[in-house]
């Protein structure tokens, strides 16, 4: 079955668990943008929920049992209210959600969300560093294994492709282009090279072949490209850096 067809059996059973208590079913990132990539991508879906307790998520169990052994990751479960007091502080996943998503079932929760931007920044600088921390410590990992460190990069790359276009939102861009995009225009307003990003995803995307570079090398520039994003961040954005 394709994801599709999964998805949509997905949310027929979390009808028939959840009842009235589900307010809407969303699904937003890669599906709903129409870039999956089946064997680096996610599927990414959102549950609002009238009442989030253990009782109310617990009933949830043997829906949630069957879409793991589909291998794909949990959804997110979230209140209606829950959703709107928190989107100052997940600014980042709130406007990306609204720049690419699809209601499955229910109300359109996303449709009338207001995001405050005023903590965006400090998120931006916050996930990079964060990421880019755990980039090394995958490294460390993977370090005995071509493979392991090329599964690490392509998958690393959505995560740091959305960071790379917060930080053109958070220095006054619209932000609107591909991750291959905003790469670009980062390099054209920093002067940071940029290219393994879209090397990086020529492979991941089956444009090109691994054997057509060296792992370490590209690693070494990958690895130097999101530390020279995340310093350029915190000092074209803090005036005391």
């Amino acid at each position: 079955m394709g994801p599709e067809k999964l998805i949509n059996e997905f949310v027929e059973r979390m009808r028939k668990a959840a009842g009235t208590n589900l307010v809407a079913a969303i699904l937003y990132g890669s599906v709903a943008a129409g870039d999956y990539v089946a064997d680096y991508s996610d599927v990414n879906l959102l549950y609002v929920l009238r009442d989030t307790s253990f009782a109310s998520i617990a009933a949830l169990a043997p829906v949630m049992e069957w879409w793991g052994k589909q291998k794909h990751r949990p959804p997110l479960l979230m209140g209606a209210e829950e959703m709107r007091r928190s989107s100052d502080v997940f600014s980042i996943e709130f406007l990306d959600m609204q720049r690419h998503y699809r209601v499955l079932w229910g109300e359109d929760i996303l449709k009338t969300l207001e995001i405050p931007m005023r903590l965006h920044r400090a998120q931006v600088e916050y996930e990079l560093r964060e990421k880019t921390i755990v980039l090394r410590q995958g490294l460390l990992v993977a370090s005995g294994s071509d493979e392991a460190k090329w599964e690490l990069l392509l998958r690393s790359l959505p995560a740091f492709g959305t960071l790379f276009r917060h930080a053109l939102i958070a220095l006054g861009d619209a932000g609107t282009g591909t991750k291959r995009e905003a790469a670009a225009l980062l390099a054209e307003k920093t002067g940071i090279d940029t290219g393994v990003f879209g090397q990086l995803i020529d492979i991941r995307e089956n444009r090109a072949k691994r054997n057509s570079a060296k792992v370490d090398e590209v690693f070494g520039r990958y690895l130097k490209l999101v530390e020279q994003v995340t310093a350029t961040v915190d000092k074209m954005l803090d005036p005391a850096a």
